[in-house]
């Protein structure tokens, strides 16, 4: 297997993103397909991607709100896929256990009620919405585990505190970046202070009637700055 560049580096609701992900082999691969890994955010136009009003004095609570179309929800479900599982905070876990369980059936929640939730928790017990594990105290350790088994992609929404690290040590394979044409000016951002520089290579990208914007994006590896004086 080739070497993997470092790349030196929520809640989401009717809104969710992803492509197809390829099949587990190619014709003539010899030996499995790792599986992949795609952070999605929905996030505003200077990267917040906190949503609820309780978090830190955050003051906009559920601001995707008035963007939630039928026809941006066919889309984004369509573009998720069928076959995942979810790598998740604790809190972000504990909101959608109050909502996914009890929601109507459909495509996006059946498969989200059928994904194996992996989740970043101290009390791993208590996961009661399954199939559940939690991860243990070396996370980037389980992650690389769990990556290495099985062929079901792996979705991560959601946590700020996990998309750095995971960049920074070469886990994350795509993102997927759920724009919307607003200014939030405060809250919790996709990527920390800190977290070194990269390069993504933009795969597609597709816009929604409500102004909503879909990007989606591979991640290349560390950021390789020009020359002083030299444009493109």
């Amino acid at each position: 297997m080739p070497a993997i560049d470092r790349c030196g580096g929520t809640m989401f609701l009717p809104f969710i993103a992803r492509r197809h992900a390829p099949g587990p082999n190619s014709p003539g691969q010899t030996e499995p397909r790792m599986r992949t890994l795609r952070i999605i955010e929905h996030i505003s136009l200077d990267g917040v991607i906190q949503h609820s009003a309780d978090e830190s004095g955050f003051p906009f609570s559920n601001w995707s709100a008035p963007y939630r179309t039928p026809a941006g929800r066919e889309e984004i479900t369509l573009a998720h896929g069928t076959g995942f599982d979810l790598l998740l905070g604790r809190r972000t876990y504990d909101i959608w256990s109050d909502f996914w369980p009890q929601a109507p059936h459909g495509a996006l929640a059946d498969n989200l009620n059928a994904a194996t939730k992996y989740v970043a928790t101290h009390r791993p017990a208590s996961l009661a919405w399954g199939p559940a594990e939690g991860l243990g105290p070396d996370i980037l350790t389980d992650i690389r585990r769990i990556k290495s088994q099985g062929v079901r992609p792996l979705i991560l929404s959601g946590s700020s505190t996990l998309t750095s690290p995971l960049l920074e040590h070469a886990l994350v394979d795509e993102v997927l970046l759920v724009v919307y044409p607003l200014l939030l000016g405060t809250g919790k951002r996709f990527f920390a202070d800190g977290t070194p520089a990269c390069t993504f290579e933009l795969a597609d990208s597709k816009a929604l009637p409500s102004g909503v914007v879909l990007n989606n994006y591979r991640v290349v590896g560390p950021l390789k700055a020009g020359k002083r004086g030299v444009t493109g």
